[in-house]
């Protein structure tokens, strides 16, 4: 799936971090982001960042921590959540985007949650109350059942349509590409000044030579 990602798109990048500390702070560090790196990003102040997305005591170099404790983790789902510092450059947004919207009821898994792209993954379906309560089908293959489609039952439906719950899945891709290379943004502007100095400066070095070899001819 596209996640059309746009780093650019700080309205976007707000939703986002809400999103993301909301929803995956919870378990998931991002121990490679610092607090003080999110203003500039989000076009926000500090203290707008304090109120919304932080909870607890901090600094403004600490970097993105858990909630919960890695033993606890370990204990309750039998390895501790991933660091998604850099899932979004690992993996690729689109792996994150379509991840985030693959999850369906499954009885026979441990936590009681499947995943198409990631099969048996530890982590349940967080955004469950926004989606609804997706459900497989199955089709049988080589003798054995596989999940066919994910599909989501009338009466099963969440808080947000089809399209808001992907423009939450969006949102919070968008961040993750972010945090996954914060200077993206700006090499982005920078190098589209590069390009045009690039451009300029070719036609001026043809004119050039043109001026240089009109006798020569």
């Amino acid at each position: 799936m596209d996640a059309r990602v746009d780093v650019s798109d700080e309205a976007s990048l707000q939703r986002g971090a809400k999103l993301f500390a909301n929803n995956c702070m919870g378990c998931h560090s991002a121990e490679y982001v610092r607090w003080n790196a999110l203003p500039e990003a989000l076009g926000v102040s500090m203290e707008r960042v304090e109120s919304s997305l932080i909870y607890g005591g901090y600094t403004p170099g600490d970097t993105i921590n858990a909630a919960m404790r890695s033993a606890d983790a370990s204990d309750w789902f039998g390895a501790e959540p991933p660091d998604l510092s850099l899932t979004a450059r690992s993996r690729g947004a689109d792996w994150v985007y379509t991840y985030l919207n693959s999850f369906y009821k499954d009885p026979d898994a441990s936590i009681g949650w499947n995943n198409t792209l990631l099969a048996n993954s530890s982590m349940p379906h967080v955004l469950w109350r926004m989606q609804g309560v997706p459900e497989a089908r199955y089709e049988e293959s080589h003798g054995e059942q596989q999940v066919a489609e994910v599909v989501l039952p009338e009466g099963q439906q969440g808080t947000l349509s089809e399209a808001e719950y992907h423009q939450v899945t969006r949102d919070i891709t968008n961040f993750m590409a972010f945090m996954a290379e914060p200077v993206r943004a700006k090499r982005q502007e920078i190098g589209v000044w590069v390009i045009g100095f690039l451009v300029i400066f070719t036609l001026l070095a043809y004119l050039l030579k043109r001026e240089y070899w009109r006798d020569v001819h």
